[in-house]
């Protein structure tokens, strides 16, 4: 499959031109809206204030918005690591879903194609790493939960983009529910901060946080609650 990019310019988009080291995140979205047209109309209109680089359509399409070495406005308020607007650092990938709002569905096999072969070219171009490919669940974990627990990570990973855990399947399923003790959750806290997460302690805040964590490494199972299969998940992703 040959990965061919159409053009739809939008006007949403820091005009000073960044250098290539400072590109180092990959941001993958949806877009959260019923309506495709609706979606691109929304990401190309300069009332919006907002925009991404890419867009893939339902039907795998890709359309460039904003193109790589301007700083698109697609992450918001953002933080991972010691770096905070990850907009001036990332390049932000649109995906076209409902959302969970409007009725959450499977992304179309067209559109993972595309958004592998995207991946890949985008990764080899500025040597981006694989633990920089990030939802936007990651990064405003506090607000956002896209693209949700029905993007296929663990299919992105067999294809060398982003990071997934290779644990045994049917140990974790065993480890599913089972209680920690407060010193594992000391533990976890120090896991996702190394993994990069920056962690609140505000009890609201941190039930998102472990929202997140699973809809990215646990999907089967998203109750914000620490249990031991979280813990060694968030182990092993925090030592790749």
């Amino acid at each position: 499959m040959t990965l061919k990019i159409a053009v739809n310019y939008s006007p949403n988009f820091s005009t000073k031109r960044r250098i290539r080291k400072n590109i180092k995140f990959l941001l993958i979205h949806y877009t959260g809206m019923y309506n495709e047209k609706r979606a691109i109309d929304k990401l190309t209109s300069i009332k919006s204030k907002v925009s991404c680089h890419y867009f893939v359509k339902k039907n795998g399409q890709v359309i460039l918005m904003v193109p790589d070495f301007y700083i698109a406005w697609h992450a918001g308020i953002s933080n991972w690591k010691n770096l905070k607007s990850l907009n001036r650092f990332s390049i932000g990938i649109e995906i076209q879903n409902k959302g969970h709002e409007h009725g959450y569905h499977k992304f179309s096999k067209e559109q993972i194609k595309s958004t592998i072969l995207l991946c890949r070219k985008i990764l080899k171009k500025y040597k981006i790493k694989n633990n920089n490919v990030l939802a936007h669940s990651d990064v405003s974990y506090n607000r956002k939960i896209d693209p949700g627990e029905k993007f296929p990570w663990k299919i992105l990973a067999k294809n060398k983009i982003g990071n997934w855990h290779n644990l045994d399947q049917k140990l974790l399923k065993k480890l599913r529910k089972v209680k920690i003790s407060t010193i594992e959750k000391k533990e976890m806290i120090k896991y996702l901060k190394k993994i990069g997460y920056f962690v609140e302690k505000r009890n609201l805040k941190f039930l998102k946080l472990i929202k997140n964590f699973q809809r990215r490494y646990r999907p089967e199972l998203i109750d914000g609650k620490i249990d031991k299969e979280s813990l060694i998940i968030a182990k092993k992703i925090s030592q790749l």
